[in-house]
């Protein structure tokens, strides 16, 4: 049986997965309609994600100088430049997002490289 994604008891048949897209979002399992309406409305506010994982965090906090060194070379570095952290993570978060929903359609259309 799968542990509840907030308290780690065992789910009990209550289930979210957000905007009812398991095809990009992951699909999260509730003991009780109480830890279905926290991660739900944890889910909402971070893009479909109730927890990011250590490694997740670290590779998106990675990314941050990568970008900066790619808008810096395009010359688009100044509307960046008063962006907070969470505002940049967003913008690498969505390039991610868009990237495994693009390979995923594209393995699902049978299109995978030889």
């Amino acid at each position: 049986m799968r542990p509840c994604a907030i308290c780690s008891r065992a789910a009990r048949g209550f289930y979210y997965t957000h905007q009812l897209r398991a095809d990009r979002y992951p699909t999260y399992a509730f003991c009780s309609t109480r830890c279905l309406n926290v991660g739900a409305a944890i889910a909402k506010r971070n893009r479909g994600m109730i927890d990011k994982t250590e490694m997740e965090m670290r590779a998106i906090k990675d990314a941050r100088r990568f970008l900066a060194e790619v808008l810096t070379e395009l010359g688009l570095m100044a509307p960046f430049h008063d962006r907070s952290a969470e505002e940049i993570d967003r913008v690498i978060e969505a390039c991610v997002d868009g990237f495994q929903a693009s390979m995923q359609r594209q393995s699902l259309n049978d299109d995978i490289p030889f």
